[in-house]
């Protein structure tokens, strides 16, 4: 299992926006910057494999990286 990161995350949805990481701030509402829900589904889909315990529901729920990266440290905090 590959660690998932906060940083790591950010690259992830940079590289989907073609945008860089630095222009991706933890509080943007992602869906505003591009982000549809196809290319979400895809995110969900590597965090998972990656260990994350996310549902495509909770993310579209809050698009913003803050709470996604919250929604994996309880995912984390709930396996070890």
């Amino acid at each position: 299992m590959s660690t998932l990161s906060l940083e790591s995350m950010r690259a992830d949805i940079a590289r989907m926006l073609h945008e860089s990481p630095a222009d991706i701030l933890d509080d943007d509402n992602l869906m505003d910057l591009g982000l549809d829900s196809m290319r979400l589904m895809k995110l969900a889909a590597h965090w998972r494999e990656a260990g994350a315990r996310l549902e495509f529901a909770d993310l579209a729920a809050n698009a913003t990286l803050a709470h996604w990266w919250t929604i994996v440290m309880r995912s984390q905090a709930g396996a070890a």
